[in-house]
């Protein structure tokens, strides 16, 4: 499977949305492979969907990235899933929808009221947990680029989430990198 051909499918390679897309993907790929390396886990999925796991934000309503969808940006993850389902990859889809921050429990989206499924997008494989670990450490800009976060901007984020996602990654950073914050 080649992910750049099914982002292709639904981007125009000439588009601002691709280039952001494909940027960010390439960073949050490089990063879970290297993680990877140290872990028993499958390479060549966690390439895959490191390059697929923000593949719905072309349709949410995110100007400033090029995409001029009608959801909320906080469902690119569930909407991914349905595409990728689709497309027959129903692995690769659940790492669309559980990457958001360290995961969003039923719960959570029931009690603030968010405008997703109600159901737990949580990363429950080792596989999911490092791509969506990876993907905190990388933003996507409206120019193309990528700005790398560090720890610190990631838990100060988490916070405002609540202690528990800031508890969920300093044990990833634990997990993938070997240290205790």
């Amino acid at each position: 499977m080649d992910p750049i051909e099914i982002i292709k499918k639904y981007y125009n390679p000439q588009s601002l949305a691709f280039i952001i897309l494909v940027n960010h993907s390439y960073k949050v790929a490089e990063k879970a492979l290297k993680i990877a390396e140290k872990l028993e886990v499958d390479s060549q999925f966690i390439y895959e969907a490191s390059m697929l796991h923000d593949i719905g934000i072309f349709m949410t309503n995110t100007p400033k990235f090029d995409c001029h969808g009608s959801h909320p940006y906080i469902a690119h993850g569930y909407l991914g899933r349905e595409l990728l389902e689709k497309e027959g990859f129903p692995r690769h889809a659940l790492v669309c929808e559980r990457h958001t921050g360290v995961g969003i429990t039923k719960e959570e989206i029931i009690k603030k009221n968010l405008p997703l499924p109600h159901r737990d997008m949580v990363p429950t494989t080792l596989e999911e947990k490092i791509i969506a670990y990876a993907d905190k450490f990388f933003s996507k800009e409206s120019d193309g680029s990528v700005r790398v976060r560090t720890v610190d901007e990631i838990i100060k984020d988490l916070s405002r989430y609540g202690e528990d996602k800031v508890k969920i990654f300093k044990e990833w950073i634990e997990l993938f990198e070997g240290t205790a914050l």
